[in-house]
């Protein structure tokens, strides 16, 4: 997908890269890791594992600044599971995520692999202490450093009446999140990752859908 200019809503803010996500003629350079399958019966992307614990990552192909705003659309469709959105993913010697080991899916090669990531993640609906009580954390990898935790307002798949507009902002090394325009968190890294790719991950058997992607810088 090519940059499409700015609306009067973004006026503010240059847009770097525009996707609806809509068929498969969108997803041209999009990378899958782990046994999994994407599909569009509602003009959407939906994204699912092919085996119980087949998690799956979905990459973005574009290489993004530092400071940006990734704002996408969301539906739950089945759970149990999780979904993560990676962002500023690059090796750990600054390569470009594509030219690493091939990954599968396991996560630990993702928060201990040869790569350096944020990873913000919402809807928690994983294990049964996910489920009773809903948050988004954020955590910065290599490793598996909690920074930030806020709360998740989206409901279970039986009350959900999407899409909620998922917003991640980062701006001078601050993080902020934002569900519906609810803010999450915010955190502010001393030390902030120079940018990268950003990949969707979700942990199976949950079933998430995805729609008009948008990354802009401030």
């Amino acid at each position: 997908m090519t940059p499409t200019p700015p609306d009067d809503e973004h006026a503010s803010a240059a847009v770097l890269y525009e996707n609806p996500l809509a068929s498969a003629d969108d997803l041209g350079g999009f990378r899958l890791e782990g046994d999994g399958t994407t599909s569009f019966p509602l003009g959407r992307l939906r994204l699912e594992s092919l085996q119980p614990d087949a998690n799956v990552v979905l990459w973005c192909p574009e290489d993004f600044p530092p400071d940006i705003t990734v704002e996408w659309d969301f539906w739950p469709v089945r759970e149990p599971g999780l979904c993560i959105l990676f962002f500023h993913a690059r090796g750990r010697a600054g390569e470009d995520l594509f030219d690493l080991r091939p990954r599968t899916g396991p996560y630990d090669q993702y928060h201990h692999g040869d790569l350096d990531t944020y990873h913000v993640s919402y809807f928690r609906r994983r294990w049964a202490e996910e489920r009773a009580f809903h948050t988004c954390n954020l955590r910065k990898s290599y490793g598996f450093h909690l920074v930030a935790q806020g709360a998740d307002p989206i409901p279970d798949v039986a009350d959900a009446d999407g899409p909620y507009r998922l917003k991640l902002t980062v701006r001078n090394g601050e993080i902020s999140f934002a569900i519906n325009d609810l803010v999450s968190f915010r955190w502010q890294d001393q030390h902030p990752l120079a940018g990268g790719k950003l990949g969707f991950r979700q942990m199976a058997p949950l079933i998430g859908e995805y729609a008009n992607l948008r990354v802009s810088r401030h």
